[in-house]
């Protein structure tokens, strides 16, 4: 098992952690947030998370009957002048990306940054090919941190995600990057892989980054361990047997990297030799917050 953290990140900087919240730079501007895995005591005392901090995002306990799950909204409250977006930039060989920040509804900023070590393999891996046409599909994208790193490197990316807002969100990102091209499908992830299944297409990389929740545009129901397993099966048929990628990345508590593991070995050839653990970033005391798992391989193995 291997644990991961990125390293070429100078735009972020995760600097506290504790108390279930952690308080991270992105830019120049400050921000605590909620974070449910930082059960240890905060180092720093609370006088300076609030000495620091530009903003601070507050949650108000609720829950949501339609998908039968426990949630917390909250609000950001502001204790320096911040914009409501602005831009920070992630650098690596010769990727440079873009990307627009905003103080979400959610408590989300738009991006995750534990996910660069993930970019920087997408990146690697389609940049050390010499055939052309590369074809990458990144779902439940978001705002699109991997299908960016994968255009950057000259693949051809389809981007999936259910939420149109989003979408435009990424494009952006796509922009400001100096890239374009990429190929935007609002839509359930799992409608649209079943189709391509159907279809006969494939890819030569895959990024599944699925939530525990969602809704599709019309109002598809996903709950992650009830559908998981037909999702990766899904996968396993699209994805080209020869040159290829495969990404998967869990966030919901108590998923073990085992069950990624187990979900590859029951779906993919055996050919491949995966390689998992945990994504973590850490703070300025060294201690390593846990920020989900991930497994991944690529074949012919690099």
């Amino acid at each position: 098992m291997k644990i991961l953290s990125p390293e070429h990140w100078k735009d972020y900087e995760l600097i506290d952690t504790g108390g279930l919240e952690k308080l991270e730079r992105f830019g120049p501007y400050i921000l605590a947030r909620p974070e449910p895995q930082a059960v240890w005591r905060k180092a720093m005392p609370e006088s300076d998370w609030e000495r620091l901090a530009h903003a601070w995002y507050r949650r108000l306990k609720g829950s949501d009957p339609a998908l039968n799950e426990s949630f917390e909204k909250g609000e950001w409250i502001r204790l320096k002048k911040i914009p409501d977006q602005w831009i920070i930039g992630y650098n690596y060989k010769k990727m440079n990306l873009r990307f627009r920040l905003g103080l979400t509804s959610s408590g989300h900023v738009g991006v995750f940054p534990e996910q660069a070590v993930n970019w920087e393999y997408i990146h690697d891996f389609i940049s050390g090919r010499k055939n052309d046409g590369m074809k990458v599909l990144n779902l439940f994208a978001y705002t699109g941190g991997a299908s960016v790193a994968a255009r950057a490197a000259g693949a051809d990316v389809v981007h999936v995600d259910s939420v149109k807002p989003t979408i435009s969100w990424a494009r952006e990102i796509m922009e400001l990057s100096s890239l374009d091209g990429i190929r935007w499908v609002v839509e359930d992830a799992l409608k649209f892989v079943t189709r391509e299944a159907r279809r006969g297409n494939k890819y030569n990389g895959i990024i599944l980054d699925p939530p525990a929740y969602g809704r599709g545009p019309e109002g598809e129901k996903w709950v992650l361990q009830n559908l998981i397993d037909e999702m990766v099966h899904c996968c396993s048929e699209i994805l080209a047997a020869g040159d290829c990628f495969f990404i998967f990345s869990l966030y919901s508590m108590g998923f073990s990297s085992l069950i990624a593991e187990n979900l590859v070995a029951s779906h993919f050839s055996h050919q491949y030799s995966p390689e998992g653990g945990e994504l973590y970033v850490s703070d300025r005391q060294s201690r390593k917050l846990p920020l989900g798992t991930f497994l991944r391989f690529c074949h012919p193995s690099s």
